[in-house]
């Protein structure tokens, strides 16, 4: 009696692997053995349940995926990143709001690749940029959503500027609001630079913050009671940047701009 398919992928490692390092092409044994730290008389036993299977064969020693095996390491892949971005940090995730991802991010998640939770301690809590300063010598540009006000925010805009450095802002309505009341005089400035977009996003938002350069991004999400803490995400492979910026595009459409305070 065959192993159900789902067995035959995940049950061993040995075989996941092994499928796993042919995604990219047919390899020689010998590749195979010294990829996976392996003996040929460990791993023939795994390749026959493979070849059993119809998800790998071979020629002479050069071993390829069949047509299904191809197909579901294709599908593999993303399952297995994702995995790895929550199994991480699953603590964090597990205890986050995620309503405000749209779905077809959601899906992406395996963008983010393995993230780094930053939780400084209170009396750092508004100086955590020091550790993760965009590098304006290698930032042209900078995007944010937020729906609280960084204490220093106009010290680090303006430095921003000084560099040349393009910043995208978005705010909540709330947030506007406070900005308007309690900023203005600095904001007037703010928004008289070219170099300045603000935005306010004018729905509810489960989101206390994402801000990306083109280092990397950093992201604070709300707890699933709603309130908030002083841990945040901490990402710098490209692909969460763009993720980032895939994020950001979607509240930017929706958001309208502000031409004055």
């Amino acid at each position: 009696m065959k192993r159900e398919l789902l067995d035959v992928v995940f049950a061993s490692e040995k075989r996941k692997n092994f499928l796993l390092l042919l995604k990219d092409g047919p390899q020689e044994m010998e590749d195979i053995l010294e990829s996976l730290d392996t003996t040929r008389q460990n791993l023939l036993p795994q390749v026959k349940i493979l070849e059993e299977n119809y998800l790998v064969r071979h020629y002479d020693d050069s071993y390829e995926l069949s047509m299904i095996g191809s197909m579901l390491v294709d599908e593999m892949v993303p399952l297995l990143e994702t995995i790895d971005v929550f199994d991480s940090n699953i603590d964090y995730w597990g205890t986050r709001k995620l309503d405000f991802i749209p779905s077809h991010l959601l899906d992406k998640l395996d963008q983010l690749n393995i993230c780094e939770i930053i939780s400084p301690p209170i009396t750092e809590l508004y100086s955590f940029h020091k550790s993760f300063n965009p590098n304006f010598e290698v930032s042209s540009r900078a995007c944010t959503i937020t729906a609280f006000l960084y204490p220093k925010a106009y010290e680090l805009f303006t430095d921003m500027f000084e560099h040349n450095m393009t910043l995208d802002f978005i705010v909540t309505r709330e947030l506007l609001a406070k900005i308007r009341k309690e900023h203005w005089e600095e904001f007037s400035e703010l928004i008289e630079n070219d170099n300045f977009n603000m935005y306010v996003y004018n729905e509810k938002m489960d989101l206390l913050f994402l801000v990306f350069d083109e280092v990397h991004l950093l992201m604070a999400m709300l707890k699933n009671t709603g309130e908030f803490d002083h841990k945040f995400i901490a990402c710098k492979s490209k692909s969460a940047i763009h993720w980032g910026q895939e994020l950001f595009e979607y509240y930017q459409e929706q958001s309208t701009p502000v031409t004055e305070i």
